[in-house]
């Protein structure tokens, strides 16, 4: 099966390109031209097209000929100088991916990677599947536009499109030391004196899981999920 793959050239999007290579899978990824990651993680033989989620040209040129879409890509910043950028890259990319999957013939299923940003708080208890995020006020624009678009999603889930939404924790574990390997970069910082002291007061908690076992759960989300499902 011929995949497409948003976001391949970040700390999510390279790992999980080595493990569908690794199942068999035929991966192309898009990357912008001029990205100066995008070889880091990805190995020879790749089939590589050079786009941006933000160009629906590119993206629709991009699932010609390919069964399933893995949307990672994403703005994954606690902040930018221009706060509308997090629209125009999270609500806007993933608006652009159901209409470039909708254009191709040959899609089967989309696999959307949301956020626990997206859902919210938990007040200490432990979320699941019907966890929601109220929508009444959120400590970062990153945290309001995975909001949104996890809503246009779910709403894309509903009138039909064969879409999976997986919600990933706190991730860690090896591959490119972007924003979105948050942790790795928080330690670096502590273990090399440039972060003089934690953050919080020492209770609070977060839900880690590691980078590969994210990049195997949208293989299974592909392989097993349900269309319209919500997985953690």
């Amino acid at each position: 099966m011929k995949v497409l793959l948003t976001g391949a050239s970040g700390f999510l999007g390279g790992r999980l390109y080595l493990a569908l290579v690794a199942e068999g899978y035929s991966v192309r990824a898009l990357v912008w031209r001029n990205d100066p990651t995008r070889g880091a993680e990805l190995a020879d033989g790749l089939e590589v097209v050079y786009g941006d989620i933000t160009d629906l040209e590119s993206l629709v040129k991009a699932c010609d000929g390919c069964e399933a879409l893995f949307h990672v890509a994403a703005l994954v910043e606690p902040w930018v100088p221009d706060p509308s950028r997090f629209y125009t890259v999270n609500v806007g990319g993933i608006e652009n991916v159901l209409k470039a999957f909708s254009k191709t013939g040959t899609m089967k299923k989309l696999i959307y990677t949301s956020s626990f940003f997206a859902i919210g708080p938990t007040d200490g208890t432990i979320a699941d599947e019907k966890q929601m995020h109220q929508g009444k006020s959120f400590c970062t624009e990153y945290e309001k536009s995975k909001f949104i678009a996890d809503g246009i999603a779910l709403k894309a889930a509903e009138s039909g499109v064969p879409i999976v939404i997986v919600y990933p924790g706190v991730m860690y574990g090896p591959g490119n030391l972007t924003t979105g390997n948050f942790l790795a970069r928080t330690l670096i910082e502590r273990f090399n004196w440039r972060l003089p002291g934690y953050i919080g007061y020492g209770h609070d908690k977060s839900s880690f899981v590691h980078v590969d076992d994210v990049a195997n759960g949208h293989i299974a989300a592909l392989r097993k999920g349900k269309l319209g499902e919500d997985t953690f």
